[in-house]
This record gives C-alpha cells, sequence and structure tokens, in this order.
C-alpha cells in the first residue's frame, strides 16, 4: 500500500520504516463505524480498499457530506486537530481495508515531515483538497438544483453513481430516494 509513495520522497529505510509501522491494518465490513458523531477523534484512515461516507444527522435524518474511496485519507479534520467533538459521523459503505494511525503517531510524523517540502506540501494540498470539495458541496447545495447537482455528480464523480447505495446518493443531494429516481427517469426518457 505505502510503496506508491515511498519513491516519491527522500527518506532513509529507518525512518520511513519507522512512520510505516505507526499505521495498522484492519478489514472491516460495509456499515462500519469508525467515528461517531459527537467523539473526540483519535484516527485518521487511509483506503486501500472500500468506500467510506461521512454523514451527520439532521433532526433524525440521515445527511450525507462526503464520500471516500481507495487512496484518498479521510477522518474527522476538524476534530482531529483541534480535540473537539465530531461534527460527522464516518461509516462504510463498502467491505474495505483500511490503514489507521493514532492522533499521537501522526503528530509526531507531521512534525517531523514539515522540514521535508515535498511531503509537507502533499500535505497542505490534501487538507485544501477536502475544503475545496466542502465549498464545492455548499455552493451545489444552494446555487443548484437536485437534477444539477445529480448531473454534476454523473460528470464530476461517476464512481460514486457505480458504488453508492442509490439512498446515500439522495441523502447527499438533499432529496429523498423517491425525487432520485424521478429525476434518473427524466433523464433516461431525454437520452431516448
Amino acid at each position: 500500500m505505502f510503496e506508491q509513495f515511498r519513491n516519491k520522497f527522500q527518506l532513509d529505510d529507518d525512518k520511513w520504516n519507522e512512520c510505516i509501522d505507526c499505521f495498522h491494518r484492519i478489514k472491516v465490513p460495509a456499515k462500519t463505524i469508525l467515528l461517531n458523531e459527537g467523539e473526540v477523534s483519535k484516527k485518521m484512515f487511509l483506503i486501500e480498499k472500500g468506500g467510506i461516507r461521512a454523514w451527520f444527522n439532521n433532526n433524525s435524518k440521515d445527511i450525507t457530506s462526503q464520500f471516500f474511496f481507495e487512496n484518498e485519507t479521510v477522518g474527522s479534520i476538524e476534530s482531529f486537530r483541534k480535540n473537539i467533538p465530531s461534527q460527522t459521523n464516518i461509516e462504510t459503505i463498502e467491505p474495505s481495508v483500511l490503514w489507521w494511525v493514532h492522533k499521537t503517531d501522526l503528530n509526531r510524523i507531521i512534525e517531523e515531515i514539515k522540514e521535508i517540502p515535498q511531503l509537507r506540501d502533499m500535505l497542505i494540498d490534501k487538507i485544501f483538497e477536502r475544503t475545496f470539495d466542502y465549498m464545492n458541496y455548499f455552493f451545489s447545495m444552494v446555487k443548484n438544483t437536485p437534477q444539477e447537482r445529480y448531473i454534476n455528480l454523473l460528470k464530476e464523480r461517476p464512481e460514486i453513481i457505480k458504488r453508492v447505495p442509490q439512498h446515500y446518493i439522495a441523502s447527499y443531494l438533499g432529496i429523498s430516494s423517491v425525487h432520485l429516481s424521478r429525476i434518473k427517469s427524466i433523464l433516461a426518457k431525454k437520452r431516448i
């Protein structure tokens, strides 16, 4: 899993192995809660195989805010960094193989890599990427119709359409499963 990263960074073998030893591999079934809303996050996850969603409860309604797949990191960044209760649940949506690292170990690794420009820049890019995703999601929910949001999802993240159950997609789009079925039916008729 980590060999794809090994060639990108100039770390001696001892330092590399020390960092890698902080990560722990687990296999979990679908619908495994990795973090509950309200808990303080102590782990970050790297997805080797599978899919994960971030979601929160709004008046007993499940709202999905993000999806993550292979080679992506996931966690409640705000909770993890600020030691505050998480505003989201983190849950697998497919059987998954994950690598997790504890906050203490990751903080130590981050301190060490601050001196390595490539690693520091990669970390900063990942944080901005997630922030960019949140911004796009927010603006789309305000500016676009549900049909436009679905069309954008088809174009920009087709793996979500292929891999994620429809009720989670509907939740992500801010609509009911019935409304999503109507949108799909309308779009299918337009293609004919």
